[in-house]
């Protein structure tokens, strides 16, 4: 599993982040918010092919560029339309799948679900493309736990922040390998071959497996043989107060993430401002990246408040805290001397 992650859009414009996840096998895409135009550079082909959309709050300049999203894909049956977001989500995204003049819709179908993460439940609804999109359908309600998605090679964590609104922070995780110790398997005299798969495999029933005509146990060759691998990680943190207290929460919950992608919106002498708005400024981000001990930090939605020479001097200022630390090296304005 590997993943691979792209921040659409421009410094000081709406972004969006798209995180391609590997298994080697098939390729999920997971779009986190959709500013204006941010999707504007994906080829129409991968938009057909996203799995999730997942806002962390529905303002203006993260929800602007869905109706192109919504353009690509309303009648999309070869995979599941799901959408993900703080609570009033479904409602408002109610108003854009109505937003629209819906006179051919009789003879398609196309199904949406849209789930409230809320703070004690999850709740979902579903539209119908063959009714217009005219009635909000209950879909059934779930206790809230941190994990909304659990794929098969991956997992999507949701923990609400303050944005004076709620707003999602969302961790992406790869699932655990189960690889076999190469080394190991030479000291016991082994060699590679089917039989592998079944040890690999723990929800595999064989008891055991023939090896050169002998017989082993596949239990004892798993604990013998198998060792654990971690897997990717990332996470993606935007519009929300940065205090001490959600510093100490995410430290705990970012510990160790392989990379954060996190809001840059204000210069740090600008605190007070970034507090009043409940935002964060490049020094916080880092400060949160040390404390989490996190792989890299990547710094977007930069405020267009600034100047490109500002950004470099807020970069600066924030890997004085996190040396780790750049904005997407598509933007060209990573000139600062390490």
């Amino acid at each position: 599993m590997t993943i691979a992650f792209e921040v659409l859009g421009a410094p000081g414009r709406d972004n969006a982040l798209l995180v391609r996840i590997d298994s080697g096998q098939s390729i999920a895409r997971l779009l986190f918010d959709c500013g204006d135009g941010c999707l504007n550079a994906v080829p129409y082909s991968e938009i057909q092919t996203i799995d999730h959309v997942l806002f962390s709050h529905l303002h203006m300049d993260h929800v602007g560029g869905f109706d192109f999203f919504f353009r690509c894909v309303f009648n999309r049956e070869s995979k599941p339309n799901q959408i993900w977001g703080p609570p009033e989500t479904s409602r408002i995204l109610h108003h854009r799948f109505q937003g629209f003049l819906w006179n051919l819709h009789a003879e398609m179908t196309g199904t949406w679900r849209v789930t409230d993460i809320e703070a004690t439940v999850t709740s979902t609804s579903r539209f119908e493309l063959s009714e217009a999109f005219a009635t909000i359908h209950e879909d059934g309600q779930t206790s809230r736990q941190p994990c909304i998605i659990d794929d098969a090679g991956y997992v999507v964590e949701a923990y609400t922040m303050d944005h004076r609104t709620p707003t999602i922070a969302f961790v992406v995780r790869e699932k655990a390998r189960s690889n076999i110790d190469m080394k190991r398997l030479a000291e016991m005299g082994l060699r590679a071959g089917p039989w592998m798969k079944h040890v690999k495999d723990r929800s595999d029933p064989m008891e055991s497996v023939s090896i050169n005509g002998v017989s082993y146990s596949v239990p004892s060759l798993r604990d013998s043989l198998i060792v654990q691998t971690e897997g990717d990680s990332i996470a993606y943190l935007t519009d929300f107060l940065l205090d001490e207290d959600a510093i100490a929460k995410l430290a705990v919950i970012l510990k160790g993430c392989k990379t954060v992608v996190c809001e840059g919106q204000y210069r740090h002498s600008d605190l007070e401002l970034a507090r009043k708005n409940f935002h964060m400024t490049t020094v916080l981000s880092a400060d949160l990246a040390s404390r989490a001990a996190v792989g890299k930090l990547v710094l977007f939605h930069l405020s267009d408040r600034y100047e490109p020479k500002d950004w470099i001097e807020m970069l600066s200022e924030a890997r004085e805290r996190f040396p780790a630390t750049s904005y997407p090296p598509a933007w060209q304005i990573d000139a600062v001397t390490k």
